[in-house]
């Protein structure tokens, strides 16, 4: 029996220094010897593999989580509802205060298509808890002015358009998942396809493919996303089966991921998911059988934001380079694994949904702390198996990549590009154990044959880290003024954008074989073309 742990998430990561200079620093009391030529090969992922979330409540328009101030305090200070509807648009049992309206996203922006693209090949997730109770009309059918009753927001097909003409634009590929709420059911609350098909319908008139879906967002937080009083694990069952018939004879082509859990760790740092009852995955996975997946989904969170704190326990900023904290990763992946392994042995592992914290994310996670933690969980997660990580979001809220304003890069976007442009998809064993001051993550290099990308993590406060590496190499050192700061620096200088708006160059310094240092709290990309081919190759 896998043990049984419910959280939520928050968290902000730090990540600062700068780059390697001839200053001389304290340093570990060993060198880390890495020999390119000789890694173990132990993995691949998808060369999608890091992606992203626009919420489907982004496309509809529609309550997302108010930023942080002084309406959003006073919030705070109100009673929560214990249970209950939090109203027509806002989850159950979630207090309506932490919401507000925000207009439909403008995906036809040249800047946000660039951008979006530069992280490319990727793949688009649109869904979230919204998602569950979104209605779609039928071509040829006028959008109505209200969501029919058992919906809580409608997609019109305008706007569906322009998720795939942007997710073309962007060269990415869409993941989605269904409407399954009240308004999907029939007499007996048995979930319907009718919305489903229709979806599916829509899509390929307008041009568009739907290559994977989870069928419900969150099913562990079903009666959060609109499912019906009293809904099961026995439900569940019933109804995923009756998706899984539908979808392998109607869209064969469209993977399916499941189940898409949240809220469950092997470690001892889970909280209370506010009123909101849990269903626990391992009921979810029996009462699926003999169904199958595609590939083994689940979402993680660290905590919850300080937007949730009524939830349960936060961790703090200062805490964003502690090894604990950086390990939870390994400990949601550790129990949702061990469910894959009994349940749905040998399918891929998807992670489609993440970010610094629950609940629209810390204020911290727009500064350079929460690129520690973007780049060390993608290392991570790499190295263990996991196919593909959907970051939360691309431009909402404060886990976002980009500002929703004017759609500049926060620190987590440049981190975001230089993982893209450096880390391919092959993955190796740098045969360093983690440990405080030594992250160290192997990849092919992006585009070359015969490179070897590393990425260094040093998240100690005090001591630098030497590695003795052979060979000439490109580096990229990402650092900051301070862990709080929004600019973000590479090899020194400032990270900003260039005339028209266009992305800057994003150029190393060249450095020698030998022994190269890491700074207290800092992260290094080297870039190694042809570390391991033969001699004479």
């Amino acid at each position: 029996m896998v043990e049984r742990r419910t959280f939520l998430s928050a968290i902000g990561l730090a990540v600062t220094g700068a780059a390697a200079t001839s200053q001389t620093l304290p340093s570990s009391s060993e060198t880390l010897v890495i020999e390119p030529g000789r890694l173990r090969e132990v993995g691949h992922v998808s060369g999608r593999q890091q992606s992203y979330n626009v919420e489907m409540l982004e496309v509809t328009g529609g309550r997302f989580w108010r930023p942080y101030g002084p309406e959003l305090e006073r919030a705070l200070r109100e009673p929560a509802p214990q249970g209950g509807a939090g109203g027509a648009d806002t989850p159950s049992g979630m207090n309506p205060a932490l919401y507000e309206y925000r207009p439909p996203l403008d995906l036809s922006q040249p800047r946000l298509r660039s951008r979006a693209k530069a992280l490319g090949p990727a793949y688009v997730r649109v869904s979230g808890t919204w998602a569950n109770t979104t209605y779609l009309p039928a071509m040829g059918e006028a959008a109505p002015s209200s969501p029919p009753q058992g919906y809580g927001s409608v997609l019109t097909h305008d706007q569906w358009r322009g998720v795939i003409e942007f997710a073309k634009a962007a060269d990415a590929e869409i993941v989605t998942s269904f409407a399954t709420g009240a308004g999907t059911r029939d007499a007996q609350g048995v979930w319907t396809t009718d919305q489903a098909q229709r979806f599916v319908d829509v899509t390929r008139q307008l041009g568009g493919r739907i290559t994977a879906a989870e069928w419900m967002n969150e099913p562990t937080l079903a009666a959060m996303g609109g499912a019906p009083q009293g809904y099961d694990a026995a439900d569940y069952g019933r109804d995923y089966k009756i998706f899984h018939d539908w979808a392998r004879r109607t869209v064969p082509e469209m993977k399916l991921l499941g189940p898409g859990s949240v809220g469950e760790t092997t470690g001892d740092w889970g909280v209370a998911y506010g009123s909101a009852p849990i269903l626990h995955t391992e009921d979810l996975l029996k009462a699926m059988q003999p169904a199958d997946v595609d590939a083994f989904s689940y979402h993680h969170y660290g905590a919850s934001s300080q937007r949730c704190a009524a939830m349960g326990k936060q961790t703090a900023a200062e805490d964003a380079l502690s090894e604990e904290w950086l390990r939870r990763t390994d400990q949601t992946l550790a129990f949702y694994k061990g469910l894959r392994d009994r349940y749905q042995p040998g399918k891929p592992l998807w992670l489609t949904e993440t970010a610094d914290a629950a609940c629209g994310g810390n204020p911290w996670g727009n500064t350079f702390r929460d690129s520690f933690r973007y780049l060390d969980q993608l290392g991570r997660l790499a190295r263990q198996g996991v196919e593909v990580a959907m970051h939360n979001t691309l431009v909402a809220s404060d886990y976002r990549l980009l500002d929703d304003k004017n759609l500049s890069p926060k620190p987590n976007y440049w981190a975001a590009l230089l993982w893209q442009r450096l880390m391919g998809s092959t993955v190796f064993d740098a045969g360093i154990p983690i440990a405080e001051g030594r992250h160290v993550y192997a990849h092919d290099l992006r585009g070359q044959s015969g490179g070897v990308a590393l990425l260094i993590i040093n998240n100690s406060r005090a001591r630098g880290t030497l590695l003795r590496l052979p060979g000439r190499m490109e580096r990229y050192t990402l650092s900051a003024s301070s862990l709080d700061a929004k600019e973000v620096l590479l090899n020194g200088k400032p990270l900003a954008l260039v005339a028209g708006g266009a992305l800057p160059e994003i150029a190393p310094t060249a450095a020698d074989g030998g022994e190269i240092t890491c700074e207290p709290a800092s992260i290094n990309f080297l870039a190694m073309a042809g570390a391991r081919r033969a001699p004479g190759g």
